[in-house]
């Protein structure tokens, strides 16, 4: 009797796919802004840090952890920014006067340059307050963004209005998810001093009426110790624990319409705490150019003969930077744009 051969059967595997996030906005129909947030040139430890603390802040639509070369020229960026997607730059560079922040929308421009004045790091606001703030899923939805003074009518200023409106994703207010706005980006616009003050701030809603010892009770989920209290009331109306919930503007508190945690419920009201978590910048538009970096310049804060001064010093500074480099890093498009996909991913 004739043996039948056994065929090896293949096993199908079925492929794990990552979820992305969503590449178009729902509100407006356009892509989601993407950022890339780098330098110009070689920058100091502060200086560093705060361009990791920008990147922290614009996510989760940017590269974390972007890889730069040193000697990685505007154009290596440019093109690995279209076939991923992003629509904004933000350049740090310092020159021997003071730091500056380039704000850019890609591939054509304009270009908003911001001179620093004073910045303080995310850590140095940590570190003066009591009790800092940074819930682990904190920067897992991007920031809401609200605009304060920037409706003078001057040209320079509307162009600034757009550009940090369209640098995060639209909202809609009818079908935004409360447990989505946790963050939130403010600049407010002096136009005495020409100053625009950079704030970033946490937003976390506590019942009205509630104490915090109750509060706490109910999200930490344990037993309060009541050893030396003669009865359960007195844990709730201990001297020294009045209610912080209770805000005296009522302006400041807001009715949900669905439940929120397990403290704050549908249809109660609940104050809106903000807290700062930084970074914290105080800017001033110096400059605005129709094109990415180039083209001609539609708002200059100091002449036409100082731009050309600033422009030449720019310059100058990452040029001096790239000759302190080593000949023998490489740098080309392709590297870059496999770091990059790494640092989306995280």
């Amino acid at each position: 009797m004739a043996r039948f051969r056994d065929k090896k059967r293949k096993v199908f595997v079925k492929p794990i796919v990552q979820k992305k996030l969503g590449a178009v906005d729902h509100v407006t129909g356009d892509k989601i802004p993407k950022s890339f947030v780098f330098s110009r040139g070689k920058l100091p430890g502060p200086l560093r840090q705060l361009q990791m603390d920008l990147r922290k802040l614009m996510l989760p639509f940017t590269a974390l952890n972007l890889k730069e070369k040193k000697r990685n020229s505007l154009k290596d960026f440019l093109n690995v920014a279209g076939p991923m997607g992003v629509t904004h730059f933000l350049m740090l560079s310092k020159t021997d006067a003071s730091p500056y922040m380039k704000v850019a929308r890609t591939p054509q421009g304009p270009t908003l340059t911001f001179k620093i004045n004073e910045y303080s790091l995310a850590s140095d606001v940590a570190q003066s307050q009591l009790r800092p703030r940074c819930p682990k899923d904190l920067f897992k939805n991007p920031p809401l963004i609200v605009l304060s003074g920037f409706g003078t009518g001057e040209q320079h200023l509307k162009l600034t209005t757009i550009m940090f409106q369209n640098i995060f994703p639209a909202i809609d207010v009818n079908t935004v998810k409360l447990s989505s706005c946790q963050r939130i980006v403010l600049l407010n616009y002096n136009k005495d001093t020409k100053l625009i003050d950079f704030r970033h701030y946490s937003i976390r809603l506590q019942p009205v009426g509630v104490s915090r010892r109750i509060r706490k009770f109910v999200q930490n989920h344990q037993i309060p110790d009541l050893r030396n209290l003669q009865d359960v009331s007195d844990f709730v109306t201990r001297a020294g624990y009045g209610s912080e919930s209770e805000v005296d503007e009522e302006a400041a508190t807001v009715t949900l319409v669905s439940n929120l945690g397990r403290t704050n419920k549908a249809s109660s009201k609940s104050a809106v705490r903000l807290q700062e978590i930084g970074p914290r910048m105080t800017l001033q538009l110096v400059r605005v150019e129709e094109g990415l970096c180039t083209g001609g310049v539609i708002f200059s804060e100091y002449g036409y003969g100082a731009e050309k001064k600033l422009d030449k010093r720019e310059d100058s500074q990452i040029e001096d930077s790239d000759h302190e480099e080593d000949e023998d890093d490489s740098d080309n498009a392709d590297e870059m744009e496999e770091d990059t996909e790494n640092g989306n991913d995280d």
